[in-house]
């Protein structure tokens, strides 16, 4: 069973960062896009402070072994829940634990009582984009001049 921890910005620094740069590899081949590191934590501080809850790592046995990015936006005029990262280790993907973040981020999202969540993936990134299709979210665009798909899941 996996437990769901709030992320701690100063003791967590490094498996954030770790974790978040190795979704870049997945994602795109490298972590190039990453940018600087206290940029990054800069913005999970700020967004920490709005979306205690929405910002976890996902432990296994006392073992960090994924994180979770989770907040609520307006997109088009609607307010919605969105996923800033999924994330399990490679040695803990397709296993099916992909389905408690799931159900964690659909639990964030009821909670804070909306009926629509969004996410973006890369066009390369098959495994992700089968997890999300597999959940019931569809394609809804292109952005980011081909670089990511958008797409949506209902609650």
């Amino acid at each position: 069973m996996l437990h769901f921890k709030n992320i701690d910005i100063e003791k967590d620094r490094k498996t954030v960062i770790l974790f978040r740069k190795d979704s870049f590899v997945a994602s795109f081949g490298n972590a190039s896009a990453f940018g600087k590191e206290d940029d990054y934590m800069n913005w999970l501080e700020e967004k920490i402070k709005v979306f205690p809850n929405g910002f976890v790592l996902v432990k296994e046995n006392n073992e960090a072994i994924g994180q979770l990015e989770l907040s609520t936006r307006e997109y088009t005029g609607k307010h919605i829940g969105y996923v800033h990262l999924y994330y399990l280790i490679p040695e803990k993907r397709e296993k099916g634990l992909g389905k408690e973040l799931h159900q964690y981020a659909l639990n964030f999202f009821k909670e804070n009582h909306l009926d629509e969540y969004h996410l973006r993936v890369a066009p390369g990134n098959k495994q992700a984009m089968k997890f999300y299709l597999k959940n019931g979210m569809v394609e809804i665009g292109s952005e980011l001049d081909g670089k990511v798909i958008r797409m949506k899941g209902r609650l």
